[in-house]
């Protein structure tokens, strides 16, 4: 820890200009800092998809649990990991500071992994119901990878946060340099999960245990790295004027609108000075900026709200909807890391002569995907989308979001042709009833469907990256990139959801459930058709509600 650290976050180091930042540093000094970051979330996303990639195998495999189950509980993992950041984000902004919860979240992270190393060494590495661990290993393991979860809460909201805050979004060239980060952040962060490929092989055919460990090894590694890149940051240092916490003087903004919500013009008399002309008739005042008034009977002395906390809480409010319509983006987008790779299982992995590929290591070609197209997206449709739009980031965070639902829709029904071919080879070879025999189908079948999730990713992830960390109020960017971790995890905590509802509907593993142990008798297609509706109907509510979205208007700019 530096002494120039602060509990609470505002841009400044040494010397600080009028706007309250740090002097204008150049841009290989942001750039350089924002490496560090980077590199950071490079080892971290290296670790936890070298835990989440495969883990479907592991607990079909070792753990000995059924597909449905298996896939619920790799569900529910990751959108409990994805919604703890909302957490772990309040922590950051409201007492420890972001440099602060990313060192002892890191340091909880690396024991998390420490523990399911040892979990998996003490658990047979087989298959088979003769060498189920007993319930103390299930509970170890269990225990370590929500622990893990637990590490992820502060880290994942507050590394991109504090790497975004390198740059001033009140200088034109760094809110630019802004933009290109959140692109770069993804490349960046795609390099790091490509490198798990050779953890899925050591997983599959060489152990469990060491699988595990080469992610805590980087976990390690990554905290050292950022350590290392400490005087290199811009800190935060907390300004006279924010002495009240943001949540603090947010939620009175909500406890002063609810109190005076039945009051009519008779009954209020005072009104915050710095609000709009517009909104001085307290009867034409919505619902929140009645926190801008005081009732006539009040004690002498009580104030207001001011109209810059009202603000903050109504761009809070105007996330909701946003917020809730790109779940439908994130139900899909669930599925890569579960029944995608158990189609693979099931088909011929042997892509070239003599190489033969662990089906979750095609995850990668997502990574690919991003890292061939951001790049193009960076360099030549953003400078030509802003030649037309004169918009500095090119097109919109909300356009851009949207256009990533698209393709996810797309990918759907790509994945749902798929597999209906799939099932129609293993029914024309006699194999409906031989779930161990490998169908006659290349697993090259499978690789637009993973192409054209990253290209989707590129889209939506990033737009939703940046769209919740700029519409936040500045003190709660922690809790912006939260938002949009939350949304992914509640996707995923609904596709559990949706999956074991099925799987109810269906029969189970008794009966014709869509997603039977035997996915020859199984049927993803139906269930990848029923994702691409609900993916083109949230597209539709987002467009309709993105529409009347007013941005935020950062002050200074």
């Amino acid at each position: 820890m530096t002494s120039e650290i602060s509990l609470q976050e505002e841009y400044v180091t040494d010397a600080v200009d009028h706007h309250g930042f740090a002097a204008r540093r150049s841009n290989t000094g942001r750039w350089k800092a924002a490496c560090f970051i980077i590199g950071v979330e490079v080892a971290e996303r290296f670790a936890h998809y070298g835990i989440g990639s495969n883990l479907i195998s592991y607990l079909t495999g070792p753990l000995g649990q059924s597909t449905a189950v298996a896939a619920a509980n790799v569900n529910v993992w990751l959108g409990i990991s994805t919604i703890l950041p909302l957490l772990g984000a309040f922590v950051a902004d409201a007492f420890l500071g972001r440099y602060r919860t990313i060192i002892i979240s890191s340091l909880i992270y690396v024991l998390g992994l420490a523990f399911l190393t040892l979990s998996a060494f003490l658990i047979p590495n087989t298959t088979g119901v003769t060498s189920l661990p007993s319930s103390f290993l299930n509970a170890l393991f269990f225990f370590s990878l929500y622990l893990v979860a637990i590490g992820e809460s502060g880290h994942k909201p507050c590394v991109q946060a504090f790497g975004a805050d390198q740059f001033d979004e009140k200088n034109p060239q760094e809110n630019s340099d802004r933009g290109s980060f959140f692109n770069w952040w993804l490349f960046s962060m795609c390099a790091g999960i490509s490198l798990t490929v050779g953890v899925v092989y050591v997983q599959e055919y060489v152990s469990w245990a060491v699988g595990f460990g080469i992610p805590c090894v980087f976990m390690v590694i990554s905290l050292v790295l950022f350590v290392l890149g400490r005087r290199s940051y811009r800190y935060s240092k907390r300004r006279q004027e924010e002495e009240i916490q943001p949540f603090t003087r947010i939620g009175r903004v909500f406890f002063v609108a609810f109190k005076n919500q039945r009051l009519n013009s008779s009954d209020l008399c005072k009104v915050e000075q710095e609000a709009n002309p517009s909104q001085e008739s307290p009867e034409q005042l919505s619902f929140l900026n009645k926190a801008l008034v005081v009732p006539n009977d009040s004690p002498e002395g009580e104030m207001a709200c001011k109209s810059r906390d009202v603000d903050d809480a109504t761009a809070l409010v105007r996330l909701i909807p946003v917020w809730l319509t790109t779940l439908a983006y994130a139900i899909p987008y669930a599925q890569y890391i579960t029944f995608f790779t158990k189609q693979g299982v099931t088909m011929e992995r042997t892509i070239f002569p003599g190489l033969e590929i662990p089906p979750a290591s095609l995850q990668v070609l997502i990574s690919i995907s991003i890292m061939l197209f951001v790049p193009i997206y960076d360099r030549v449709l953003v400078p030509l989308e802003r030649s037309i739009t004169k918009d500095p980031c090119g097109i919109t965070t909300l356009k851009r979001i949207g256009t990533g639902m698209v393709v996810a829709t797309l990918t759907m029904m790509v994945a749902a042709l798929v597999e209906s071919k799939r099932l129609d080879t293993a029914k024309e070879y006699g194999l409906i009833d031989q779930p161990e025999t490998i169908v006659p189908m290349s697993i090259w079948w499978l690789f637009p469907q993973y192409l054209l999730l990253g290209l989707a990713d590129v889209h939506t992830l990033v737009g939703m990256q940046e769209f919740f960390y700029s519409q936040v109020p500045t003190e709660l960017r922690s809790i912006g990139i939260a938002l949009y971790l939350s949304a992914m995890g509640v996707g995923s905590l609904l596709s559990s959801l949706l999956i074991s509802l099925i799987d109810l509907v269906t029969g189970g593993e008794a009966g014709n459930s869509w997603f039977n142990s035997n996915l020859n008798r199984a049927h993803l297609d139906y269930f990848y058709w029923l994702l691409a509706v609900v993916s083109a109907v949230g597209f539709l509510t987002f467009l309709f509600i993105s529409k009347s979205y007013i941005y935020r208007q950062v002050d200074g700019v």
